[in-house]
């Protein structure tokens, strides 16, 4: 990934990020409810080096934009108001309670006493205020706030966020980047706090090297007892996939994330060496093509459907993922709670190309223009879709653009269509600004919407499935807007991206293990295509 700049691709790239969370976790090494080790539990002391796909933008959650990367050297240091537990649930964290009002459209929150930054300053009520306030007024963050109408402090310890509407799933908000506390001086002096962030966390800030290296040391200060158990972390910068694989098995750094096949395969055979964590469920983001659906010849849905139909999903699979994941239908898969199946249209050349014909008919030849990064491996899924749709007729021409380039174009509606991955909420009204007719704008106009597709029966019901509390109104909800989408198709979904992983040696321990503070199992892998976890409860073993 490449660092984003301009503020239309911070406010998007935020956006993406706050849409993301987590997997099912491994069988936990046993812990008290404060966190601190059994006594057959794991050893306090040790280095960890770890590697990550690309250096952060900066360590301030109110004004740089985060991604997996971010996430995983930031979240050692500020930790957010809630987290999410490993059924999907969402979880006080530095929160004590979050109590909804009867109709949802208020919600206290009680901060939990006895915590302190590193800097020895006590959270408060109006810290906490001030942080939420931060938020709604950053450009990068204040789409996401946009339900909000105000914060109260009801006493020094509580905050009361007024909505303008019912938000059942509004937890979810402070479990990202909304919700990471930072302490007054972080909030004074941002830019300072981009490059030493200071936070409540179980490690404190050391020392950073650009493009090159951070590194955490434990705080011996913090609020959970016994815990972090390392002493410091290396987080090293690799962002050549294939480097990090052979650094790893050189010893040269002991954890990686990857999201290639052909590492899963070779590490996960040498089990007495490597241990291998894969991402699963809702964690994980659908690999597809986005669709500007205000833009011919994409305007017709007929031409969606049928690129649709030429997509063979199965060969992409087969061909790009040594067939390790499953085919996508949506923006959520099978083993996801809120999985309907049915409707989507499969591959069938001949059906693809009656449509085809049936729109020259009218309108003469089908002809796009497709645009990708220009990374080796992306490009070769693009240039294997580009083949599937010319044999149904459709005339694809592939333009490459750095990645900033491509989500600016996206999101002002200046593309036809592009490859994208997306959609990885732990709760499905995580998807909400992506879909709803309110967030699609004109063409030129910045659009959170980048399909464009303005469905009153998609939005109604991702209306419902915010404001209702009842899950079953809400399971019916997402199951409308899953028909809506296979039927309206301003995606061409591929597959289901759980090949993101992280690999490390079999002496790091308590990857998938994290623990709550009410000694609840978490959700410990989070997003992909390289997914990000909790550090707080990792260790080393003399192996």
């Amino acid at each position: 990934m490449k660092r984003w700049r301009t503020p239309v691709t911070l406010s998007l790239a935020a956006m993406v990020m706050l849409a993301c969370s987590g997997q099912r976790p491994a069988e936990p090494q046993p812990q008290s409810q404060s966190g601190a080790p059994a006594a057959t539990g794991p050893a306090q002391g040790g280095r960890l080096v770890y590697a990550v796909s690309a250096d952060a933008n900066g360590f301030n959650p109110v004004t740089d934009q985060f991604a997996a990367q971010s996430y995983s050297m930031t979240g050692t240091i500020i930790e957010p108001l809630v987290a999410v537990a490993a059924d999907g649930s969402w979880k006080p964290y530095l929160a004590e309670s979050l109590t909804p009002s009867k109709k949802y459209d208020e919600w206290t929150i009680k901060v939990r006493p006895g915590i302190s930054f590193s800097d020895g300053i006590s959270l408060t009520g109006d810290i906490v205020k001030a942080n939420l306030e931060a938020q709604k007024r950053s450009p990068l963050t204040a789409a996401a706030m946009m339900p909000i109408k105000s914060f109260e402090l009801a006493d020094p310890m509580t905050v009361k966020v007024v909505l303008n509407q019912p938000w059942v799933a509004f937890p979810y908000l402070l479990a990202v980047q909304t919700g990471m506390i930072v302490p007054p001086a972080s909030l004074n002096d941002p830019k300072t706090a981009s490059l030493k962030p200071v936070g409540t966390g179980p490690f404190v800030f050391k020392e950073y090297v650009p493009d090159n290296r951070m590194v955490v040391t434990r705080n011996p200060h913090y609020w959970r007892v016994g815990l972090p158990y390392l002493d410091e972390i290396e987080f090293r910068i690799l962002p050549d996939t294939q480097t990090r694989a052979q650094t790893l098995e050189a010893g040269g750094v002991d954890a990686i994330g990857t999201s290639r096949d052909e590492d899963l395969t070779k590490f996960g055979a040498m089990k007495d060496q490597y241990t291998v964590h894969r991402a699963q469920g809702m964690a994980v983001a659908e690999y597809m093509f986005l669709l500007n659906t205000a833009v011919p010849p994409l305007d017709d849905v007929r031409v969606r459907r049928a690129l649709a139909h030429a997509m063979d999903r199965e060969t992409v699979i087969k061909t790009l993922r040594g067939g390790l994941t499953e085919p996508a239908d949506g923006p959520w898969s099978k083993d996801s709670p809120w999985y309907a199946p049915g409707g989507y249209p499969a591959y069938d050349l001949a059906k693809a190309t009656a449509l085809v014909k049936e729109v020259e008919a009218e309108k003469g030849p089908i002809r796009f223009e497709l645009i990708s990064t220009p990374d080796p491996n992306t490009m070769q899924g693009v240039e294997l879709a580009q083949d599937m749709w010319r044999k149904a007729g459709i005339e694809v021409s592939i333009k490459q653009a750095d990645q900033a380039d491509l989500i600016n174009r996206a999101i002002t509606g200046n593309f036809s269509a592009t490859v994208w991955t997306q959609f990885s909420a732990q709760d499905p009204d995580g998807e909400y600004v992506w879909m709803h007719q309110a967030y699609a704008k004109p063409v030129g106009a910045i659009s959170l919407n980048m399909t464009r597709l303005k469905d009153e029966k998609l939005s109604a019901a991702l209306d419902t499935g915010r404001t209702s509390p009842d899950e079953a109104t809400r399971k019916q909800a997402y199951a409308t807007v899953q028909q809506r989408l296979r039927d309206q198709v301003p995606y061409v979904f591929v597959d289901h991206l759980n090949t993101g992983a992280v690999i490390a040696k079999t002496k790091v321990r308590g990857i998938g293990e994290h623990v709550l503070p009410d000694g609840e199992k978490g959700l410990p892998l989070t997003g992909s295509p390289i997914p990000y976890h909790p550090f707080t409860q990792l260790w080393v073993s003399e192996r």
